[in-house]
């Protein structure tokens, strides 16, 4: 069982509950996808990363796992306000953020790339780009791609997928953390979650929009059979004693 979190300050709880109250209010079901973003993260994008450090687990880890090597061209897909590449910056060994040659920050929620070209201003070898993840591409082949609980939340996700391998370099990389819950019967070297979990965690989730499987995984698996997985569980905030499923993968081109 997972550890009580501290006390939250007043100032946090405060921010907590706006967030928690566009949870609650779910995202809408009409417009096109970017718009349903914005209507969605518009109203949170000042106080998106504090309440997700605390939800979105493993991404330091994975930044540290991909290992991204001085001069490399990156390329976020589903990069919001561009909170996961400060973790080269954060994490042990890496060559941190001014040593890369090219990053593209890729998104379709104008609010949140608002709070990623404020967060970069004057980094000229990082460009904010609002597109499509399924459609946009590079000028040139990736060294590394990476989406970060993204694409539990693109409705034609075998697309992004596609998007991302194709765009990679031959010997690039590909990463992804996410949300996810096994298929009733995964391959055998793969977790297996009990009913529970694969029945409350995508209803439960499914309400903001995001879609909890075991597919987005298989496919990943069969784009790029030369992988890492690593298969964890992570606390929620304010469900104690509850813990969803999540996993870091690292495919080769």
């Amino acid at each position: 069982m997972s550890a009580p979190e501290p006390a939250a300050a007043p100032g946090r709880l405060a921010d907590d509950a706006r967030v928690l109250l566009a949870l609650l209010r779910g995202r809408r079901r009409r417009g096109s996808h970017a718009e349903r973003l914005e209507a969605f993260y518009g109203g949170q994008a000042q106080r998106y990363d504090a309440f997700r450090e605390r939800l979105l687990h493993g991404r330091a880890e994975l930044m540290e796992r991909l290992a991204v090597p001085a001069g490399a061209h990156v390329v976020e897909l589903g990069a919001g306000t561009g909170r996961n590449l400060l973790y080269l910056d954060e994490t042990s060994g890496g060559p941190g953020i001014d040593a890369l040659n090219h990053v593209d920050l890729v998104d379709l929620c104008p609010s949140l790339l608002a709070v990623a070209r404020r967060r970069f201003a004057g980094r000229e070898n990082i460009h904010v780009i609002e597109a499509d993840a399924c459609r946009w591409r590079p000028d040139r082949s990736a060294d590394l791609v990476y989406l970060s609980y993204a694409l539990t939340m693109i409705p034609d996700w075998g697309r992004a997928i596609d998007n991302a391998v194709a765009m990679l370099r031959p010997g690039g990389r590909l990463g992804v953390v996410d949300f996810y819950v096994s298929r009733a019967d995964p391959a055998s070297s793969l977790v297996r979650h009990g009913r529970f979990t694969r029945v409350f965690w995508p209803r439960w989730f499914a309400h903001d929009g995001v879609q909890l499987d075991g597919d987005r995984l298989a496919l990943l698996r069969e784009r790029l059979p030369d992988h890492d997985l690593f298969e964890r569980r992570a606390p929620v905030p304010y469900l104690p004693g509850l813990t969803v499923p999540y996993y870091l993968f690292i495919g080769r081109a």
